[in-house]
C-alpha cells in the first residue's frame, strides 16, 4: 500500500510539473540539497560541461543502510519528460546505479545517515543541455520504490540576454512592485519563427508558485524580441527575508530566542516576528540555507536536528492560510510548513525539524482556492526590497525533438542607495 501511494504522488507530481521543483516522497527523508560547484547559494543551474558539477545529497533518518539508487531523465522545459529522445541520447552511462557515497550521523541525539551523489561521476555523464530530473529509489524491495525527485538545468548558450529590473512600473512607481523588462538577441542561432521556437521562465528569488511561464512579447525586430512594460513581469516587491541560525545546541544564536532540551531531543523558539509595517534594510540569502554548526567541520555528518518554533504576531487572515517559505521548503505550501493560529496568544504558530545551520525564511499567505503566495499581510511589499531574478531561455528548431536550455541571466535588483 505504501508502495502505491508513493507512485500515485510521482505521477501526480509529473502531471502538475510546470517549474523547477524537488519532491520528499518519504517522511524518513530530510534536508535535500542540490548543490552546484560547492556553491550552497547558486540556483541549481550551471552550464553544459567545463568541469562543472551538482551533488545531491539528503539524510534518511535511521543508521541502517538502503540501497538508493538513482534515475536521471531529460524534461522539456516545463519538466515534463522528453519522450522523443533516447536515454543514450542525453548520458553516457546508464541509469539505475547505487549511491554509493554515505555515512553515518556522529554525537548527534537525532540518528541519520546522510547519503551524496555526484553528477557527472564515474558511472555516468551527461551530452545535452536542458531540464534534468533526478529520481532517487529505495532499491531493497520488489520494486523500486521513489523517496524523492529533484530538478537541474544545463545550459548551453547560445542567445543573449539584456535585462533590467524596475520600481518604477506600469501599475505604481516606487512603491510596492518590481518589473522585469528583457531582451532576447537570438543572433548566433537559427530561429524562423521566434514566438513557438522559443520558451522562457522568470523567476523570483527561485520561487515556482509565482514564476512567469511564455510570457508575450512586445516588440520583434531582426534577430531580437523583447518584453518591456509587460503587465506579466510585474512581481510584488515583498520584504526582505527574516533569517536565524542554529549554530550551538545549547548557546541561543541569531534570531533565536531560547534553546532548550526536551528529552530526548533539542528545541529552538524563534523571537516572534511581527508583520512587516516598514521596509528596513538587511542582508539576506533571499531565501537560501546553508548546513553548519558552530564546530564547522563534518557538517554534514555532526549537524543535529532540532525542532524549530516558529511564530507571527498578527490578527488571523480569513480566508486562506499562512506558510512557512524558504528554499528549505522547496517552495512548495506542504502540510508540514502550515501555521496554526493560536486565538489566546493572537498568533500564528508553527513547528518545524530542521537540521543546524543558517535559514532564509518569510511567511506566505496563500488564499484559498489559489496556488500562489503573497506577502501583502504578512511581510509586506515595498520596492526597496533587494531580489534575485532568474530568466531561462528554452530554444526548439522546428523538427527539434527536445528543449534545449540556451540562455540563463541570473540578477539581483538593488536600490542604490
Amino acid at each position: 500500500m505504501r508502495r502505491f501511494k508513493l507512485l500515485i504522488i510521482a505521477t501526480l507530481s509529473t502531471i502538475i510539473a510546470v517549474a523547477q521543483q524537488h519532491e520528499i516522497l518519504d517522511k524518513e527523508i530530510h534536508s535535500l540539497q542540490v548543490i552546484v560547484n560547492n556553491d550552497p547559494l547558486l540556483p541549481p543551474i550551471m552550464n553544459l560541461g567545463g568541469g562543472n558539477h551538482v551533488e545531491i545529497s539528503f539524510d534518511e533518518f535511521t543508521h541502517e543502510y538502503h540501497r538508493y539508487i538513482y534515475k536521471v531523465e531529460h524534461c522539456n522545459s516545463d519538466w515534463s519528460v522528453s519522450s522523443e529522445i533516447f536515454e543514450s541520447d542525453y548520458m553516457n552511462g546508464f541509469n539505475n546505479q547505487p549511491i554509493e557515497d554515505f555515512e553515518k550521523s556522529f554525537n548527534t541525539t537525532m540518528l541519520y545517515t546522510h547519503y551524496s551523489l555526484r553528477i557527472p561521476n564515474e558511472d555516468i555523464s551527461l551530452k545535452l543541455s536542458g531540464n534534468y530530473k533526478v529520481t532517487i529509489l529505495n532499491d531493497e524491495d520488489d520494486e523500486p520504490v521513489p523517496v524523492l525527485t529533484t530538478c537541474f538545468s544545463l545550459v548551453e548558450p547560445g542567445v543573449g540576454i539584456g535585462a533590467e529590473v524596475s520600481s518604477n512600473t506600469d501599475i505604481d512607481f516606487n512603491k510596492s512592485h518590481q518589473q522585469i523588462s528583457f531582451s532576447i538577441n537570438y543572433g548566433l542561432i537559427n530561429i524562423i519563427d521566434p514566438h513557438r521556437e522559443l520558451k522562457t521562465v522568470v523567476m523570483q528569488n527561485r520561487r515556482t508558485d509565482n514564476c512567469v511561464i511564455n510570457p508575450r512579447p512586445n516588440i520583434q525586430t531582426m534577430k531580437k524580441i523583447e518584453f518591456t512594460h509587460n503587465r506579466q513581469l510585474i512581481f510584488p516587491a515583498g520584504n526582505e527575508y527574516r533569517k536565524f541560525e542554529i549554530l550551538d545546541v545549547h548557546i541561543p544564536t541569531l534570531n533565536v530566542d531560547l534553546m532548550q532540551w526536551f528529552d530526548p531531543y533539542y528545541h529552538a523558539t524563534l523571537y516572534t516576528d511581527l508583520p512587516g509595517r516598514n521596509y528596513i534594510y538587511d542582508e539576506d540569502q533571499n531565501g537560501a540555507f546553508i548546513i553548519r554548526n558552530s564546530d564547522d567541520y563534518d557538517n554534514e555528518i555532526t549537524s543535529d536536528y532540532i525542532f524549530t518554533h516558529f511564530s507571527l504576531q498578527c490578527p488571523e487572515i480569513p480566508n486562506g492560510d499562512v506558510y512557512i517559505n524558504g528554499a528549505w521548503t522547496y517552495n512548495r505550501f506542504l502540510p508540514e510548513y502550515k501555521m496554526t493560529y493560536n486565538h489566546s496568544k493572537q498568533m500564528y504558530e508553527a513547528t518545524v525539524l530542521l537540521k543546524q545551520g543558517y535559514y532564509n525564511y518569510n511567511y506566505l499567505f496563500v488564499p484559498n482556492g489559489s496556488t500562489t503566495g503573497n506577502t501583502v499581510r504578512t511581510d509586506g511589499n515595498f520596492y526597496e526590497t533587494e531580489n534575485e531574478y532568474i530568466i531561462l531561455v528554452y530554444h526548439r528548431p522546428n523538427g527539434g525533438r527536445y528543449d534545449k536550455l540556451v540562455g540563463y541571466r541570473r540578477m539581483n535588483f538593488k536600490i542604490n542607495n
